[in-house]
């Protein structure tokens, strides 16, 4: 599969971006250092296990990464909440980040659920 069809690769890197200039809006405007850190830390690992998978030596190897990155991708979405109701992050914001990590969570458990059953 080539990088430009990999919707997954592309999905969690444009997230990953937008995680980072979120984290500087934390920390710059929020004076936020701790709840920013830990989600910085889960949202950029997402693309970073999955690049890992794509160069993995083994179906096993792949499925471990994704099974990785699926659970980064869960903690993401609990840091994303718990900075909304902190107000640390507006409605909006949050909700548009959680969406984008909702949906990667998806795409991730389905591309899991996939390979275990074609191995």
């Amino acid at each position: 599969m080539s990088i430009k069809e990999n919707i997954i690769q592309q999905k969690s890197f444009a997230f990953a971006v937008r995680a980072i200039n979120t984290y500087k809006f934390l920390t710059q405007e929020k004076k936020e250092f701790i709840l920013s850190k830990q989600f910085l830390r889960s949202a950029t690992s997402i693309g970073a296990n999955i690049e890992e998978a794509i160069g993995g030596q083994s179906n096993a190897d792949f499925i471990s990464k994704i099974s990785i990155s699926y659970k980064e991708s869960r903690e993401t979405v609990y840091w994303l909440k718990l900075m909304k109701e902190t107000d640390y992050l507006n409605e909006n914001e949050a909700n548009s980040l959680l969406q984008d990590a909702l949906e990667i969570c998806k795409i991730l458990a389905k591309i899991k659920i996939t390979m275990k059953k074609d191995s």
